[in-house]
């Protein structure tokens, strides 16, 4: 799962009053089982906000090499 890469930036907002535990902005964010299960949904929005720097190496890379999608 996407959440689980440790260089991907999460929003991490602490939820208001609503149900849920997600920020106002960030509705179709969720938690996975396992996040659940180890009560990691009490950090904040699991929302990614920003992809890395590793991932965006990559496209760069692949990009100046030419390289294309498998």
């Amino acid at each position: 799962m996407a959440k689980h890469h440790p260089d991907l930036i999460m929003c991490r907002k602490q939820p208001g009053i609503a149900i849920g535990r997600l920020c106002e902005k960030c509705d179709d964010a969720y938690y996975c089982k396992e996040c659940t299960q180890q009560e990691k949904d009490r950090d904040g929005c699991p929302k990614i906000v920003n992809l890395g720097g590793a991932k965006t190496d990559l496209f760069y890379e692949r990009k100046k090499y030419g390289f294309k999608k498998r």
